[in-house]
C-alpha cells in the first residue's frame, strides 16, 4: 500500500519539497500529489519585473514534473482536515476530498494590507502574479508626470519602486517607508540604496505611516496628502488563512509552529515549509518570509520526511543566512552580505555586478525547483512499514 504524500502549494517552497520527495523515493512505495491553483510556476521574486512590462519565460509545471512521478492537480485549496487527515480541493471536477498520510503545508502568503482604510479598494500590489498584472495594466495607461507611490519600505518596495522608475523615467515615483530608507542594511548598503534612488529621481517619504488610500491620494499619519495616481502596497505578507481554520497549532499571525525538522508540534503527520511555517533558524530566530528561507526549509523537510519514512538518519540541521540579494532595476543591484541570523555585516557587493549576481540567483532559484537535488545523483530508497507506521501514531 503507498504511502499518500499531498503538497499543498507549487510556490518556490511546495514545489521544491515535491520534486524533491520523488528523488528520495521509490515510486512504488509512495505516491505524491501536489496541488497548486495555476497551471504555471510563478518566479514570485520577478513580479516587479512582470509589473513593469517585462515578459517573463513561461515555466508550466506539468513539463516541470513530466516523468518525475509527481501527480499535479490544479485546484484551489479550501480546507484541510488535520484530524480525518483530509484536504478539500475544488477543481475542474468540481468539490473533492484528498486522504493523505503525511501532509506537506506550503500555501504561502500573500499581501498584507494592514486593515488601512481603502487598500483594498485602490491600491496595487505584487504579491501574486495577477496582482503583478493589474499593476502591470495599470501603470502602462499612464501619462508621462503622474505620480505613483510606493507604500513600505522593505526589500519588496525599494525593488518595486526602483524597476518602476527605471522602466518608466517619465513617471513622478516615491517611496513611503515607516522607518528611515534601508534601515536594516549596512551604513555601505544604506548609502547606496540612497545613491540608486537619486540617479532615478525617486522621492523617499521616510519616517512616514500611511493611514489611508483613495484613488488619487494616500494620506500620512501626520495629515499629509501625497498625490498617488497609482499605490503599490508592499507593506508586508499576510500568511495564507487555511492553517488559523484548522486544528494545528499556528502563531499569532497564522504560522504553523514546527520544530527543527519542520514538523508541526501538534500534528507530526503535518510538515510546513517557507512562509507558512513558524521555524527557527540561526541564532534561535524566526526564519524571515523569503524564498532565501523557503527553499531551505523545503529541502530539509523533504530530507527529513524520506529519512523517516526509509529509516534512515534523520538530517539535523539549522537553516541559516548568507546574503540578501536585492535588484535595483535592471542595471544596479545591491548584495548585503549577513550573518547567519540575518544581521547586516559591512561587506556589500554593489552596481552592475550586484545585478548580474542578483540576476543569477533568481535563475538558479527557478532551475532548482526542476532540478531538486542540484543535479547531484540521488537514490531512492524503499518505505519501511514499520517506519510508517511509526510515524502515523507518534
Amino acid at each position: 500500500m503507498q504511502h499518500r504524500i499531498i503538497v499543498l502549494g507549487a510556490g518556490y517552497t511546495g514545489a521544491s519539497a515535491a520534486g524533491r520527495l520523488a528523488k528520495r523515493l521509490r515510486r512504488e512505495d509512495v505516491a505524491i500529489t501536489l496541488v497548486n491553483a495555476e497551471p504555471d510556476f510563478v518566479e514570485r521574486v520577478r513580479n516587479h519585473q512582470l509589473a513593469t512590462g517585462q515578459d517573463l519565460r513561461p515555466r508550466p509545471l506539468g513539463e516541470i514534473y513530466a516523468g518525475t512521478g509527481v501527480e499535479l492537480r490544479l485546484a484551489k485549496v479550501t480546507g484541510v482536515d488535520v484530524d480525518r487527515k483530509t484536504v478539500a480541493i475544488t477543481g475542474a471536477n468540481g468539490a473533492e476530498e484528498l486522504e493523505y498520510d503525511t501532509l506537506v503545508y506550503a500555501l504561502g502568503s500573500g499581501w498584507n494590507s494592514q486593515a488601512v482604510p481603502g487598500t483594498a479598494e485602490h491600491a496595487y500590489q505584487i504579491a501574486g502574479r495577477t496582482g503583478a498584472l493589474g499593476l502591470r495594466e495599470r501603470l502602462a495607461s499612464l501619462d508621462a508626470g503622474q505620480t505613483v507611490v510606493v507604500v513600505g519600505g522593505g526589500l519588496t518596495g525599494v525593488e518595486v519602486s526602483t524597476e518602476i522608475a527605471e522602466a518608466r523615467p517619465d513617471l513622478d515615483v516615491a517611496l513611503a517607508a515607516s522607518g528611515s530608507l534601508g534601515d536594516w542594511l549596512s551604513p555601505k548598503g544604506r548609502e547606496h540604496v540612497r545613491k540608486v534612488f537619486g540617479k532615478l529621481g525617486i522621492t523617499a517619504y521616510e519616517h512616514t505611516a500611511i493611514t489611508g488610500v483613495e484613488a488619487d491620494h494616500v494620506t500620512t499619519a501626520d495629515g499629509r496628502v501625497i498625490p498617488a495616481a497609482v499605490t503599490v502596497w508592499t507593506a508586508g505578507f499576510e500568511v495564507h488563512p487555511i492553517a488559523k481554520a484548522t486544528f494545528l497549532e499556528v502563531s499569532g499571525i497564522g504560522q504553523i509552529v514546527v520544530d527543527r525538522t519542520l514538523r508541526s508540534v501538534s500534528h507530526p503527520d503535518v510538515y510546513a515549509v517557507g512562509d507558512a511555517a513558524m521555524a527557527m533558524g540561526a541564532g534561535d530566530k524566526p526564519l524571515r518570509m523569503s524564498c532565501a528561507s523557503g527553499i531551505p526549509t523545503a529541502w530539509l523537510a523533504a530530507d527529513v520526511i524520506a529519512a523517516r519514512l526509509t529509516g534512515r538518519k534523520v538530517p539535523n540541521k539549522t537553516i541559516g543566512y548568507f546574503n540578501q540579494c536585492i535588484s535595483l532595476g535592471r542595471k544596479e543591484g545591491l548584495i548585503q552580505y549577513v550573518t547567519a541570523d540575518d544581521r547586516a555585516k559591512q561587506m556589500v557587493l554593489r552596481g552592475r555586478l550586484a545585478a548580474a549576481y542578483k540576476e543569477l540567483i533568481c535563475k538558479s532559484a527557478a532551475w532548482s525547483v526542476a532540478n531538486p537535488t542540484l543535479g547531484m545523483p540521488t537514490r531512492r530508497h524503499r518505505v519501511t512499514h514499520e517506519q510508517t507506521l511509526k510515524q502515523e501514531t507518534v
